[in-house]
């Protein structure tokens, strides 16, 4: 029997509308879905802790408490980027492990680790401290097309994983590239080499994908992903009910409450004709685009890049710098393109076509990167390349999180005047400025309400 688990109140809104959906409709779907039998909802983590505190005025502490109050029966699950939990850079140690703890504490049952670069020793903290906590661990490989990233390649990275400590391990195909004769060997060669359950994450961009997910459960594959129909497809992940009835009477039908998933549907399509009619939901997310096969670029990273050639007015070197990004990415030693290395290969490819000279321009987070500070490139980096960018600077090699100081106490200290719990100081550490002007306006608004009630009493 296939196991579900279910995304569209965490990465369905974010591949489709920008993580816009709040907090009261998480929680009221939520309340419905714990009455279905999924495996797992996934409902935190990724861009949804950024998304409360930059553009919702929501706490994301707050939505993972909500949710746990409703959902009684299911278990819950976020994803984290290693050592970059949500955010974009590598953070220390002790925040890091202070993160899984609140996590946990919070209501989290099941943390899904990722690193960009598939590099094991930048996961490795985030493992540690889930299963201190009394968690479930599952570890993510990015997965990518390149001459590195074989067969062999990721059965000798899921057997590390599985010797890390892993609980399970998940095939996290970002840009849904994954084709469906390859989910079968991929899923059959991992099966056959670890002994931990395997997930299949992908998502509907190429047009590839429910063909792909029906390969790797008949290869073997024990959980996929899913989200509630309208809340799918198109650049989100395929239509949880379109997969219940396409197994249905089989030997993988997952014998889900049909009329709770029906109870759930009028609630997901008025939350879907709302974000049409603001705006923040073009329909365009729902189309498919096949050339996302030839350059294996995921659907966020085409429209970050769309974005930025049409504030250049240099929308006509699109098909030029969707051709430039495979030349980045085989001079960065070939990275998978996700979060932050897709945005990072996305704006160098850009910068490259638009002054009409290869890395005249370089970003600071290339700069990073070519130091070491990411972590290790999945293969050779160009080395004339590199010396042309950064010189005769020393390049680390060591974990990127060893060379850095304990920041949460420090953090603790420094902002102490509004910061009321340890969960606003992870916080502040993430998005400082940002989480510091939304916990300044949050305490301030319950101090008026607080005030208010008083004079009334």
């Amino acid at each position: 029997m296939l196991k579900i688990v279910e995304t569209s109140v965490r990465d369905g809104h974010q591949s489709l509308f920008a993580t816009r959906m709040t907090t009261q409709e998480v929680v009221s779907l939520c309340q419905i879905y714990d009455k279905v039998g999924f495996h797992a909802i996934e409902v935190w983590g990724g861009a949804t802790f950024d998304a409360c505190l930059r553009f919702l005025n929501e706490d994301p502490w707050d939505r993972l408490r909500l949710v746990r109050q409703v959902c009684k029966n299911t278990k819950l699950q976020m994803l984290f980027r290693g050592q970059n939990i949500l955010g974009y850079r590598h953070y220390s140690d002790d925040v890091v492990d202070m993160f899984c703890k609140k996590s946990i504490e919070n209501g989290i049952d099941i943390i899904r680790v990722f690193d960009a670069l598939n590099d094991i020793r930048n996961l490795r903290q985030a493992v540690e401290s889930t299963k201190k906590y009394g968690g479930e661990c599952q570890i993510a490989l990015s997965y990518t097309t390149s001459p590195v990233h074989t067969i062999d390649y990721y059965v000798e990275l899921a057997k590390d994983v599985e010797k890390l400590g892993a609980d399970s391990l998940c095939i996290k195909d970002m840009a849904g590239v994954l084709l469906p004769e390859d989910a079968k060997k991929l899923v059959t060669a991992l099966k056959s080499e670890i002994k931990i359950p395997l997930e299949l994450h992908s998502h509907c961009t190429a047009g590839v994908c429910e063909m792909t997910y029906m390969a790797a459960i008949e290869a073997g594959v024990d959980i996929v992903d899913t989200s509630m129909s309208p809340l799918s497809n198109g650049t989100a992940q395929p239509s949880t009910q379109a997969l219940i009835n396409a197994l249905k009477g089989s030997k993988y039908d997952p014998k889900l409450n049909m009329d709770a998933i029906h109870e759930a549907e009028p609630l997901v399509t008025d939350i879907v004709d709302k974000y049409v009619k603001n705006g923040l939901l073009n329909t365009k997310s729902f189309e498919i685009n096949p050339n996302i096969l030839k350059y294996q670029v995921p659907g966020g990273m085409l429209s970050n890049m769309i974005k930025q050639l049409s504030d250049q007015d240099a929308l006509d070197k699109y098909e030029d710098v969707l051709k430039e990004i495979p030349k980045v990415r085989k001079d960065l030693g070939y990275p998978p393109l996700v979060t932050p290395m897709s945005q990072m290969v996305g704006t160098q490819a850009v910068l490259n076509i638009l002054n009409n000279e290869r890395y005249k321009i370089c970003t600071k987070e290339v700069k990073d990167y070519l130091h070491g500070k990411y972590g290790k490139a999945p293969s050779s980096i160009n080395e004339e390349l590199r010396k042309k960018i950064i010189g005769d600077d020393e390049v680390i090699n060591c974990r990127p999180a060893d060379l850095l100081e304990p920041e949460f106490e420090k953090l603790k200290m420094d902002y102490k005047d509004i910061a009321r719990s340890d969960e606003d100081v992870l916080s502040l550490a993430l998005f400082e400025s940002v989480a510091a002007d939304f916990l300044k306006k949050k305490y301030n608004a319950e101090e008026v309400e607080t005030d208010e009630f008083e004079m009334f009493v």
